[in-house]
């Protein structure tokens, strides 16, 4: 089936996009879903990580303390380059193997934040980005969170360059406007990928 690599910086409105494409019935692959199911208490790749950074990134419960183990590797560009090399591969063979799993549809959709940061957009035959202006970004993100903006200018400094984000896109949605003109541009696009997915064969109608 036709695979469609779905990306944005943060704040910028991939997860509103991914959930009007599952309205429509297209299989939903995300990226930090997978994240946290392979990083669940017991896991190996856990283990993989506490080995790298102490006991410190677990809660009281045992489970990944995904606030406090961000926060770490923000400050540190050597620590995150070691949490992905530890997260990347494995994150990356799991999507590869869900694809594969998928019933037979028009298209499938990956959310995949850092897509272009790990070199994922070769895996898929599109890219969307979902962009906006970094001002948006930042007051989407502080009001969302609840987090100060020189953390958001943080996070953002740590992704992709937004024009290099673009430059790898084969279609843009820009959500510089209102929810429902940006579920409208989510609409059109779905159009378009159901017209490009049902020229491969071996597909299904989806609505």
């Amino acid at each position: 089936m036709l695979t469609v690599g779905l990306t944005g910086g943060v704040g910028c409105g991939k997860s509103t996009v991914a959930r009007r494409l599952r309205e429509h019935g297209i299989p939903i692959i995300d990226a930090d879903e997978i994240t946290r199911e392979l990083a669940a208490p017991g896991s190996p790749l856990l283990e993989r990580i506490v080995e790298a950074f102490g006991s410190e990134v677990l809660d009281a419960s045992g489970c990944l303390d995904r606030r406090h183990l961000r926060e770490r590797v923000f400050q540190d560009p050597g620590a995150r380059r070691r949490l992905e090399q530890i997260l990347h591969p494995a994150v990356r063979r799991e999507i590869e193997t869900r694809i594969r799993a998928l019933p037979p549809a028009p298209y499938c959709v990956v959310v995949v934040p850092l897509l272009v940061e790990t070199g994922m957009d070769t895996l898929f035959d599109r890219v969307v980005v979902v962009d906006c202006t970094p001002e948006l970004q930042v007051q989407r993100v502080c009001a969302r969170d609840g987090c100060p903006e020189a953390q958001v200018q943080a996070i953002m400094a740590s992704q992709a360059p937004r024009e290099t984000r673009l430059s790898k896109a084969t279609d843009v949605i820009e959500n510089n406007g209102k929810l429902a003109q940006l579920l409208q541009d989510t609409d059109a696009l779905h159009r378009r990928l159901l017209d490009q997915g049902r020229q491969q064969p071996g597909t299904s109608p989806a609505r």
